[in-house]
């Protein structure tokens, strides 16, 4: 945690200085403090969690980044599978093409 100083006997010899007794001066010291001290811890709080907020959106960058080639990969090879099946079909329709017109060609 960050040390801040407040200086609550300064601030009560002020206070007292403006015509607080010595209660009232060290009531408010006590309760200045306190708020100060919870304003710090409220604002560490804070840069924690920034933090750890900044550290995720890496941690979420990296994954998608991953996906994102994982996808580029698995969409290649269904690239490289549809033009193997392509060619395949295209081939065997050839085939059936030319078997065709050899059968009409020696049926003439």
């Amino acid at each position: 945690m960050t040390a801040i100083l407040f200086d609550t006997l300064e601030f009560a010899a002020k206070l007292k200085a403006g015509g607080f007794t010595e209660q009232q001066a060290e009531t408010q010291a006590r309760a200045m403090a306190d708020i100060v001290e919870k304003q710090l811890n409220t604002k560490q709080e804070i840069q924690e969690q920034e933090s750890r907020i900044e550290y995720r959106i890496i941690e979420l960058k990296r994954d998608i980044k991953e996906l994102e080639l994982k996808n580029d990969a698995k969409l290649a090879e269904t690239k490289a599978e549809l033009v193997r099946w392509v060619v395949g079909v295209g081939l065997l329709q050839i085939t059936i093409i030319t078997a065709l017109l050899l059968k009409l060609v020696n049926h003439l």
